[in-house]
C-alpha cells in the first residue's frame, strides 16, 4: 500500500470548501483499511450548518471516487471544528485574539508544559498568551505542539 498523499486531498478539500464559501481548518486521515477515517473541519463567519457539511461532503465523496487518492476504504465525516476548536495557521492567532486558549509546548517553558489563559495574539513568531495574576507569557510559536480554544459560558 502506498503513501497516502495528504495534501492532494486538503488540495481537494480546500477547492471544493472555496466554491461554497467555506473555509477548510483541517484535514485528517487516521487508521487504514475498514477502520479509515477521513475528517474534514470546515468554517466560516457564523459557522456552518449541517447542509454545509453535508454539501462538502458529497462534493468531496464524487471527487475522491474519480482520483482514489486513497487505496484503502474508510469513513468520510465533514464537520465544524468545535467550540475548542484547534489554532493552525497564523492568522488563526490573531483572528482569535482575546479568546482563552491552552497550549501544548513541545519543550517545557518555565517549568511548565501547559499555557492557559486569554490569548493576545502573534507577532514575530511569538505567541503572547495572558495568564491568572496578569502575567503575559511569550512563547516561540515553533514550541507550540498544539493549541485550543478553550469554550466560556458567557
Amino acid at each position: 500500500m502506498g503513501e497516502v498523499p495528504l495534501a492532494r486531498i486538503r488540495e481537494i478539500t480546500e477547492r471544493v470548501a472555496a466554491s461554497e464559501g467555506l473555509e477548510v481548518v483541517d484535514v485528517e486521515l487516521r487508521g487504514k483499511g475498514r477502520g479509515g477515517l477521513l475528517r474534514v473541519f470546515i468554517d466560516k463567519p457564523g459557522g456552518v450548518t449541517h447542509g454545509d457539511c453535508e454539501l462538502v461532503s458529497r462534493q468531496m465523496s464524487a471527487i475522491l471516487d474519480v482520483e482514489d487518492p486513497i487505496e484503502s476504504s474508510y469513513v468520510l465525516e465533514v464537520s465544524s471544528p468545535g467550540l475548542e476548536r484547534r489554532l493552525h495557521t497564523p492568522a488563526d492567532y490573531g483572528r482569535f485574539a482575546g479568546h482563552k486558549v491552552r497550549l501544548i509546548l513541545k519543550q517545557p517553558q518555565d517549568g511548565r508544559r501547559q499555557i492557559a489563559g486569554r490569548l493576545e495574539g502573534l507577532e514575530n513568531g511569538v505567541v503572547r498568551v495572558s495568564v491568572e495574576g496578569g502575567k503575559t507569557l511569550a512563547v516561540p510559536h515553533e514550541n507550540i505542539e498544539r493549541a485550543n480554544l478553550v469554550f466560556e459560558w458567557r
